[in-house]
């Protein structure tokens, strides 16, 4: 770390005055506004910055001249430069704001127009965004509804939840979020959505997938049957000799996207009685299967 003297370009006898006037003349050439894109003056502003933090303020130049403190000013580090005070700086630096540069900037200085600019932007800057998650029901994800969201002050939101949305998916709520502290537009309210499983529908991708249990006549002999889907059960006729495993695709039952719809395909599920069926038993036992069916000649060695 160089000697803030050094820096400044003063003696070690040098008044606060001329500390004062140096640091006015070598700000005005270093100023990062002044030098964008220059990463060697950025530098040097710095260096100028912690230089006339030590020799400006009295104690701390006692401290320094005596040996106490080093070249840094300070065993707490200071910002980088003016722009990082205003969002990273202890609340009492000298260049949190811009009225820490009044001492050195008159009404007809180049840095009391940037300052005049930046404190006209700040007021004119826009409010934070909030960060919000919101649990909705698989079907609302699928359909679409409006659904009312609690915020940590107690107020609500309303928001409309698109037909199709995905699980992580975020909402963004123009000027919803946190207000101005100046005269700005408030920020935007972000809301990421969380999907509830269902029960009995499953999505991939866009379409929607579904275990639908049979009896062994629907399956064996074929039938019409109530099949439920996102907009509401449908009647669907169940193929002849159906069995476990078996997949019927409902076009245009699945979820909304642009542009159509995906499918709904329903894997059937021989299901047999769980309680004594006399008749089905007295068929069974009497009945003799052909030849062709060998439900596990697959698994022969």
């Amino acid at each position: 770390m160089k000697d803030p003297y050094e820096i400044l370009g003063v003696a070690r006898t040098a008044s606060s005055d001329d500390i004062q006037k140096a640091y006015r003349r070598l700000a005005k050439k270093l100023h990062p506004d002044l030098n964008p894109g220059n990463k060697q003056a950025e530098e040097r502003f710095k260096e100028l910055s912690l230089a006339n933090d030590i020799l400006s303020d009295a104690g701390k130049r006692k401290k320094f001249d005596s040996g106490e403190i080093d070249a840094s000013g300070a065993e707490k580090p200071r910002q980088q430069y003016y722009k990082d005070y205003a969002s990273g700086a202890d609340a009492g630096h000298a260049y949190q704001n811009p009225s820490g540069f009044a001492d050195f900037a008159g009404a007809d200085d180049i840095f009391a127009e940037l300052f005049r600019r930046q404190a006209q932007q700040s007021r004119r800057a826009r409010g934070p965004d909030a960060h919000y998650r919101l649990s909705v029901e698989f079907l609302d994800a699928i359909m679409g509804a409006t659904r009312r969201l609690t915020l940590p002050d107690g107020g609500t939101l309303d928001v409309t939840i698109p037909p199709g949305i995905q699980e992580g998916q975020i909402l963004r709520l123009r000027g919803k979020g946190v207000p101005s502290a100046g005269k700005g537009e408030a920020g935007d309210a972000l809301v990421e959505i969380s999907i509830i499983p269902h029960r009995v529908f499953t999505r991939v991708g866009d379409d929607i997938h579904i275990e639908l249990p049979v009896t062994l006549g629907e399956a064996f002999l074929g039938g019409s049957i109530k099949v439920p889907t996102p907009g509401g059960p449908v009647v669907v006729k169940v193929p002849k000799g159906s069995n476990t495993g078996s997949i019927l695709r409902l076009k245009g039952k699945g979820v909304p996207r642009r542009g159509g719809q995906g499918d709904e395909l329903v894997k059937l599920k021989v299901v047999l009685p769980s309680g004594p069926e006399p008749e089905l038993e007295t068929f069974l036992s009497t009945w003799k299967p052909g030849k062709a069916y060998e439900p596990r000649k697959e698994m022969q060695p």
